[in-house]
């Protein structure tokens, strides 16, 4: 991966303690959204789960040498998951929370895979492993991510159109026509506009608040992994760890391509330096670590690099700044009821950039990359991976059952990318570069 190190902040402290404090405030609005989602679809605490969103950045900005810009947030990936082993669960008359549990220690056991992942990279090489994952598979995965997610804030958006629209015209405004602090807030711009116009329109209705409590904890015994052991079922145990262990193969499908967008978006090859194993391990200990205390599985947040691709500013401690507000915010019930009264139209007009962003910069990895389309194997690669994931994530419910597994689309694009592009004859495509003012192609992983 050849980069050009981009023209951006990559110290915001220098633009003031005020302007760094509201930059943080705004990837954490960026993450919130839909990393706040994810326990509502499965009945997992949405005050946890904030707590290891932040606590989980902070583990992967140490083991990735405070290099990346990256935010983790709730993985999507594991939905699937979630909702079978519960739903099985209550059928062997568990509760739902005993039934997550057990859940949350088969993504125990996925987090783990990342290591096994990240060990072969160390002892193969980067490069020799990424011949596998060349940017004819994660371009199209990375576009795939971003339309992927599209469904989700088209369906915030029809909630209420015109809320949505003042959330999409402010974000577009603020980044196209705003100078200074205006120009890099737009997303928190965005957000803060379209939930005042909310209220003043009496969309909101804030009777909840008053019941909720300034500081609490943010979880308890009873939804964590120890539960499980107070009457362990074994074989119920072993059943969910091997129906969920391989959405990990998925996940870090996905960890790859988001570390290719981030390197992409930012101009520095993140992959090899500070290396994709240590990358896989910050983002495999932070899943693990979650899980244990009934927080959803952690991923690389491509929301928040649609932050970075929009603002430029490239700082990684201002995502630990949000990691850390994210935190603080876990104690404080009231404020997270504050925050789930946002209007999802008001998610959906902010997310509609963001998830473009995130396919936009697919695109531009294939055109960087001088992907060569006039070959047949690589259109049948890239459109295979683009018509699983979309295909399956609205036509099959983003579920694909293989024996006792589940697939989402995602997952499933994913492994049959990778595995055409190791199988079929022929080069992955042709990268120009010039030499001594003549061009010269070339093929890809040669």
């Amino acid at each position: 991966m050849n980069l050009v190190e981009k023209e951006g902040i990559t110290d915001a402290r220098k633009l003031g303690m005020p302007k760094y404090v509201i930059l943080g405030v705004q990837h954490l609005f960026a993450m919130f959204g839909a990393t706040v989602l994810v326990p509502v679809l499965t009945g997992l605490s949405v005050s946890s789960t904030l707590l290891f969103a932040g606590i989980g950045t902070l583990v992967f900005h140490l083991v990735s040498k405070l290099q990346v810009p990256a935010f983790l947030g709730s993985s999507f990936a594991f939905l699937g998951g979630y909702m079978s082993v519960k739903a099985l669960g209550v059928e062997q008359g568990m509760s739902e929370t005993l039934a997550l549990d057990y859940a949350c220690i088969g993504v125990f056991f996925a987090g783990l895979c990342y290591f096994v992942m990240a060990g072969l990279i160390k002892s193969f090489g980067v490069e020799k492993m990424l011949r596998f994952f060349p940017p004819l598979v994660t371009g199209p995965m990375i576009i795939a991510i971003g339309l992927v997610l599209s469904g989700s804030a088209i369906q915030n958006c029809t909630t209420n159109w015109p809320l949505a629209i003042v959330a999409l015209a402010t974000v577009i405004i603020a980044s196209v026509c705003g100078k200074g602090i205006i120009k890099i807030i737009p997303i928190l711009l965005g957000v803060v506009v379209s939930y005042l116009t909310a209220v003043a329109m009496g969309e909101v209705d804030f009777s909840s608040l008053s019941e909720a409590a300034w500081i609490g904890l943010p979880f308890s015994r009873e939804q964590t992994a120890l539960a499980v052991f107070d009457n362990l079922d074994t074989t119920f145990l072993i059943s969910t760890i091997i129906a969920i262990m391989p959405i990990a193969i998925a996940t870090i499908m996905e960890h790859i391509g988001d570390m290719c967008a981030i390197s992409s978006t930012v101009g520095k090859d993140f992959l090899k330096e500070p290396g994709l194993h240590r990358t896989l391990m910050g983002d495999g200990l932070a899943t693990a670590i979650a899980s244990l205390f009934g927080a959803p599985a952690n991923t690389t947040y491509g929301e928040n690099t649609g932050v970075l691709n929009l603002t430029k500013v490239f700082d990684p401690a201002v995502i630990r700044l949000a990691a850390c507000f994210a935190i603080l915010l876990s104690f404080c019930p009231k404020f997270a009821c504050l925050i789930g009264l946002m209007p999802a139209a008001t998610i959906g007009g902010v997310s509609l950039i963001l998830y473009g962003m995130i396919s936009a910069v697919g695109v531009r990895n294939l055109i960087e990359d001088s992907v060569d389309f006039n070959s047949s194997r690589n259109v049948f690669v890239a459109a295979l991976i683009l018509v699983i994931a979309i295909g399956v994530k609205y036509g099959a419910d983003d579920n694909v059952n293989i024996g006792p597994i589940h697939f989402s689309g995602l997952a499933l694009s994913a492994i049959v990318g990778v595995t055409l592009n190791a199988v079929l004859p022929g080069k992955l495509g042709m990268k120009v570069k010039s030499v001594h003012g003549k061009e010269k192609k070339e093929h890809l992983n040669e």
